[in-house]
């Protein structure tokens, strides 16, 4: 398998610990990525720089029961370049040499800008306002095949680019439309790992578990060889077991801390060393969410996700507050347990689930 050349579109601690690091581990003799500041924020200036000299990420929880404590150098990152001031560069490497384009610009990245109505190219302008003017040099150069690969956290995330960039694309040639729609792999993925905090200039701290979850298609050009690199046939029960199983506990946590009026704990690893609260999160998942998985067909290898989850709350290390998921809590409540029982009933689970309904309700 070949390197892939890789523009990476934002600098956050999360892609430092995550992609950029499997990539140092898959190619370690081999800068692959190139990283682009499009915040405009001065501030990472010096974290950009720091990148391309290489970092650390500081992995720490458990794994299997164990405590983990290790240190990890990724140096994949060749160089990083600001949008505004790099840009002809940004451009000639989107039109010429990039293989993929990976993206974190988190919402307020595909959020529409005032500047994405403009005629020409903007450091002010949307990420896919942006793609859709970089995209139209290397389909005037030839249109070789690129992937595209956002790991925002959006539900079918490729798909819902490829529309945002077609429709930042609609007074554009039709056929280079065309070519956007049907030429260019847009690729939907889930990502997950908890990263806790930054080092500086660069690099951070993150738990044990990490997921890229990979939607499989025909031109599928897989990033890298990786334990944590799964394709999948259908994101779907990834999704469901992420928002249904951690996010779910997270939000059923929560609710208990309110209810408690906020008493005996801060964070996350709070409620697992407490024997009473973490058996009754155990009883949540057995008596309430796995049946409705069950009802699904989507009961394989559901017990160990639920164990690596419960792993996950226990990390010591990490310092989730409670204060910080209950933040818009009404409606993750909403998206989270009332969901779930409504996709629990749609598929035959009719059991009361009296736990949850509870949580519900205290909203």
């Amino acid at each position: 398998m070949s390197t892939p050349s890789v523009l990476q579109f934002g600098t956050s601690r999360f892609l430092q610990a995550h992609a950029d690091l499997f990539f140092a581990e898959c190619w370690p003799d081999q800068r692959t990525v190139t990283v682009v500041q499009s915040s405009g924020d001065p501030s990472r200036v010096a974290r950009l720089h720091a990148l391309a000299n290489g970092y650390e990420v500081r992995i720490r929880g458990l794994s299997q029961g164990k405590p983990v404590e290790e240190q990890r150098h990724v140096s994949a990152i060749a160089r990083g370049l600001i949008f505004g001031t790099d840009m002809a560069e940004v451009q000639r490497l989107v039109a010429e040499q990039a293989d993929i384009l990976l993206s974190n610009t988190a919402d307020a990245g595909f959020r529409r800008s005032a500047a994405d109505a403009g005629p020409a190219l903007d450091p002010a302008m949307s990420y896919p306002a942006k793609l859709a003017h970089l995209l139209r040099a290397r389909f005037e150069a030839g249109g070789r095949a690129v992937q595209i690969m956002p790991t925002e956290l959006l539900r079918s995330n490729g798909a819902v680019l490829r529309d945002l960039v077609l429709e930042a694309a609609v007074a554009m040639d039709p056929a280079y439309r065309d070519w956007l729609r049907e030429e260019v792999v847009w690729v939907n993925s889930l990502v997950d790992r908890i990263v806790s905090e930054p080092l500086h200039p660069a690099g951070a701290v993150a738990e044990p578990y990490a997921l890229w979850a990979i939607e499989a298609q025909s031109r599928l050009q897989v990033p890298c060889v990786h334990p944590a690199v799964q394709v999948v046939a259908d994101l779907g029960v990834i999704e469901r077991r992420k928002l249904f199983v951690l996010n779910l506990g997270h939000s059923w946590m929560v609710s208990e801390w309110l209810a408690r009026r906020k008493q005996g704990a801060v964070h996350v690893r709070d409620v697992m060393s407490d024997p009473d609260w973490a058996e009754r999160l155990r009883a949540v998942y057995a008596e309430d969410v796995v049946p409705g998985f069950a009802a699904a067909g989507e009961e394989a290898g559901l017990a160990d996700y639920v164990e690596t989850t419960l792993e996950r709350f226990a990390n010591p290390y990490l310092d989730h507050a409670l204060a910080d998921i209950a933040q818009n809590h009404a409606e993750k409540l909403e998206r989270r347990i009332g969901a779930f029982l409504s996709w629990a009933e749609e598929n035959g689970d009719t059991g009361a689930k009296p736990k949850l309904r509870a949580a519900l309700e205290e909203k």
